[in-house]
């Protein structure tokens, strides 16, 4: 594999240690409800396990509400069901038409304890990251060793490599920092 190469994966793999980050942040719940909430929620409906989102219509009519609209009446039970076993810690409120879920303001404990989840989770996309930067400097090791790039080489795609880091290391961080102060919101 070239060397440009390896800096290509190491790139990628950064990038995808972000979204993944980015991911579980928007599933983490802050002071106002989004239907990204119920993206961790599976619905048993016609023999498997769907998300929510693709058997229901999700708004957020009101700033501690989210409404589901299912596709199908029939799934209106399965959805409840399954809103109940999730860990959301909310209750579904059935009309026979749709499921309403009030979402209750957070408490200072509890905002507390998930900025520590936060930055725990901003922890582990770093961990990801230097992972990403000892395989590729790694790789980089045998390419040099196979005297496909010169010692000179090698320093320089170290030192490209390190600041790739530390820019991604600061992304991390600026997500980390953007969730915990829309979860401190009050």
């Amino acid at each position: 594999m070239p060397a440009d190469s390896v800096i290509t994966v190491i790139r990628d793999n950064l990038e995808k240690a972000i979204a993944h980050l980015q991911k579980e942040f928007r599933q983490t719940r802050t002071g106002r409800p989004t239907p990204a909430l119920l993206d961790g929620v599976k619905v048993n409906a016609y023999g498997s396990e769907i998300p929510v989102k693709q058997c229901a219509n999700i708004s957020v009519p009101e700033a501690r509400q989210l409404m589901l609209k299912p596709f199908d009446l029939g799934l209106l039970k399965e959805i409840e069901k399954a809103i109940l076993a999730s860990d959301l810690g909310v209750t579904p409120q059935n009309d026979g038409k749709l499921i309403r879920l009030i979402v209750p303001p957070l408490t200072e404990d509890r905002r507390k304890k998930l900025v520590q989840e936060v930055k725990s989770g901003g922890e582990d996309a770093k961990v990801t990251a230097r992972n990403a930067r000892r395989d590729g400097i790694k790789e980089l090791e045998d390419i040099q060793k196979r005297k496909e790039i010169s010692e000179d080489e090698l320093k320089r795609l170290r030192d490209k490599v390190q600041e790739l880091l530390k820019e991604y290391e600061k992304k991390i961080d600026q997500e980390v920092d953007k969730k915990a102060k829309e979860i401190m919101e009050i």
